[in-house]
């Protein structure tokens, strides 16, 4: 067919719409053959001949014959689907007349159309949409036009977002083909030619459908921002009901679909949509609150997504969900890869669900005393309770929505009390799970909820009851093996750090006995290898919390067992491994005062201890070591040790000291750091604290503070802070 004939059909076309109120019913077939003859053309690519039809009335006259058509349905339908391939064939790759159609009110009326269907659909139904052949045509040109209409075309894609085309899609496709429905199929029904069409259509719409909703929702990667969100809580239950084909028991293969093309194609379609579900649940849980919170609230509440209890589903699939035995050997290695990571997204959305602050008390219920938590906590407890022998039950993804799950759910100090207490108590299944060959992610969700939970002081004596310090330690988190997941290492050091704040028996599991290998050990050999500031920073403090707790622990309140072990563990900090550490943590925190107090003090408890003095004044003036910092964007190219760096800074720990009483402004040091830093350096000063053997060194120290400390105790109260002076004037008190 020539140009000049396609533009003859168009033509025509308009004289029949001219012509349509005089006998519809002798129109429509008329218009069917004229459509049919004008889209078949334009199924070859001509450009001139698409830029010269769509610049006549064209546009205008197929939105008129379809709102036509659209009221007399009963004649219309082939003529309807005609109507639809012209519009989709002449807007194939052309913008132009893509906005010629937008102008003309054509994909808004498909739309229409579209949803004319889509308001008899039941969200909660798993069987297949009764619906003919036509119908099935009609819907399948219609999504197939909006496709077309909107591949690469924001005008389009901005309308059709904002009468939710997305969700009219979704609702469709879902209906018209659940997945796994055409397993069920009869034996009859299956081997009919006229089932075995529609089954078709139904599958290729599923896939136009899909790939329409991706269109609508931006492809990430080319235009290098996040997709656009069209969809909110209400596909919710039509997304998670597509994930019950995949939990067993599965159906065997009907008869009708036991041939290669058709089972293979009806497969991998089950298959791509499985995919697009589950990134679209963990996308739309991620980038949309609302989301979150109504699938929180619906497990509680089915009626929130129409009776179809989405969390409980997601539940239920990530923990039944299997691979179907009808996939055949050579498919199998891929499906099943795909299939793992669409159960990961699921377990991501679960996660963050949990994650949602607002959900914290919709996910935590008490009032089930047979499921302490709440259906949600119960039910992550009891897969931590059920796998934590992963060699096993080989369920790792099971554990690792449940600590992350539980981690974030445990905000406040009640929830973390609640589940180290009965009737929960699950501190000993999660030190059972801190096995040396567990896989990192399950490391990852156990170290996090840990650190959680002993951040709250109620949890520490269930915590090392249940030996976690000790699990730590055989663990292998802070072997060098574990340095490239530094992420891990510094949440497994916070757990040890929270551990030993307050709690003595703590202390002593993570530093005896004091040997190599030793948590304490293990921690400070990271920190010695260790580029990393967080790692440096966060392994000394753990040394830091745990000399505050033996040094802070009255000795009478001990029975004699524990007294000796106190002395035990006092003896094993007071050397010169533990001192230098916390002398290089003075001096390499210019930036961080509150770091510097704190090994300040530390080092100020030790002191007391016999040989603790000179320990700590040689750890103040011997040369720190040049250490390579890096920040966590910096590569492991960009590292360097240079002196200059504000990091490292001083060649002594002695120096940062001096810089700390010499200008408080610079380093917006408070008050309270330059006050404890007189009274070890006034403490170091007392006769016999320091050997006399050392009784140089010790001038030296006192040599170059001395002025420091004498204008600082000659300050007012006007000039400086009275609590600095008076503890700088005992400073030379101790001197004399």
């Amino acid at each position: 067919m020539s140009g000049s004939t396609a533009l003859a059909s168009a033509s025509k076309l308009g004289d029949l719409l001219a012509q349509l109120s005089l006998n519809p019913p002798q129109q429509w077939p008329q218009v069917e053959l004229t459509a049919q003859s004008l889209a078949n053309d334009l199924r070859s690519k001509d450009v001139e001949q698409q830029t010269a039809l769509g610049q006549t009335l064209l546009t205008q006259t197929l939105t008129s014959l379809l709102k036509g058509a659209l009221n007399d349905t009963a004649n219309s339908k082939p003529a309807i689907n005609e109507l639809l391939r012209v519009a989709a064939n002449l807007c194939m790759d052309h913008d132009e007349n893509r906005g010629f159609l937008l102008e003309a009110g054509f994909p808004q009326t498909v739309l229409s159309l579209l949803e004319s269907y889509a308001e008899s659909v039941n969200p909660s139904q798993r069987e297949p949409y009764p619906i003919s052949i036509p119908d099935l045509k009609i819907i399948k040109t219609a999504i197939g036009f909006l496709l077309n209409a909107s591949v690469g075309y924001d005008a389009v894609k901005d309308r059709l977002i904002s009468l939710e085309a997305a969700m009219t899609i979704l609702r469709l496709s879902t209906a018209i083909y659940p997945v796994g429905a055409w397993l069920h199929a009869p034996p009859s029904e299956a081997n009919s030619e006229e089932v075995a069409e529609a089954w078709n259509l139904r599958s290729t719409l599923a896939a136009w459908s899909w790939r329409a909703i991706d269109e609508l929702r931006g492809d990430e990667e080319s235009d290098h921002q996040p997709p656009r969100v069209v969809f909110g809580q209400d596909a919710l239950p039509l997304l998670v009901i597509q994930l019950k084909a995949f939990i067993p028991p599965h159906p065997t293969l009907p008869e009708g679909f036991e041939t290669a093309a058709s089972r293979r194609s009806l497969v991998q379609t089950d298959f791509d949509i499985y995919e697009q579900v589950c990134g679209l649940i963990e996308s739309l849980c991620i980038d949309v609150e609302d989301v979150r919170l109504s699938l929180a609230r619906g497990l509680t509440f089915p009626d929130e997504h129409g009776g179809v209890p989405c969390l409980s589903d997601l539940l239920t699939f990530v923990e039944k969900g299997d691979y179907p035995p009808y996939w055949t050997a050579e498919e199998r290695p891929s499906k099943e890869k795909g299939f793992d990571l669409g159960k990961g997204a699921v377990v991501k959305a679960i996660v963050e669900t949990a994650g949602e602050e607002k959900n914290t008390d919709t996910l935590w219920d008490d009032s089930e005393a047979d499921k302490p938590g709440g259906e949600f906590v119960n039910r992550m407890v009891q897969w931590i309770r059920t796998h934590k022998n992963l060699k096993a039950s080989d369920r790792d993804d099971l554990v690792i929505c449940a600590t992350l799950s539980l981690g974030n759910i445990c905000r406040r100090d009640a929830h973390s009390t609640a589940i180290v207490k009965p009737p929960i108590s699950l501190a000993p299944d999660l030190a059972a799970l801190l096995e040396p060959d567990a896989d990192i992610k399950v490391k990852h969700g156990v170290i996090g909820l840990l650190k959680h939970l002993a951040q709250t002081q109620g949890c520490r004596a269930a915590l090392g009851e249940a030996c976690i310090i000790q699990r730590l330690g055989t663990s292998q988190i802070w072997g060098e093996k574990a340095d490239m997941v530094e992420i891990v290492q510094v949440a497994a050091i916070g757990v040890a750090k929270h551990m030993c704040n307050g709690n003595i028996d703590n202390t002593f599991a993570l530093i005896l006995p004091d040997e190599s290998g030793s948590p304490l050990r293990q921690i400070l050999d990271l920190v010695l290898r260790s580029d990393s500031i967080a790692t440096k920073s966060e392994g000394t403090r753990v040394l830091v919390n745990a000399v505050k707790s033996l040094w802070s622990t009255d000795p009478k309140t001990l029975d004699e067992e524990r007294a000796k072990r106190r002395q035990t563990t006092m003896k094993a900090v007071a050397t010169e491994p533990c001192v230098s550490a916390l002398a290089r943590l003075i001096g390499r925190s210019k930036r961080y005062p509150t770091l510097i107090n704190e090994g300040v003090v530390a080092l100020s408890l030790i002191s007391t201890h016999p040989n603790g003095g000179t320990l700590v004044l040689d750890s103040l003036l011997n040369p720190l070591p040049a250490e390579a910092i890096r920040t966590t964007s910096q590569p492991l190219s960009a590292v360097s040790a240079t002196e200059g760096s504000p990091v490292v800074g001083p060649r002594r720990a002695l120096d940062m000291l001096i810089s700390v009483l010499r200008d408080s402004s610079a380093l917006n040091v408070p008050p309270e750091v330059r006050a404890n830093v007189c009274a070890l350096l006034g403490h170091l000063g007392r006769k016999g604290v320091v050997a006399e053997d050392r009784a140089t060194d010790l001038q030296r120290m006192k040599e170059s503070t001395r002025v420091l400390i004498e204008a600082l105790a000659k300050e007012s109260d006007e000039q400086g802070n009275p609590r600095v002076a008076v503890a700088a004037k005992r400073t030379l008190e101790a001197w004399e």
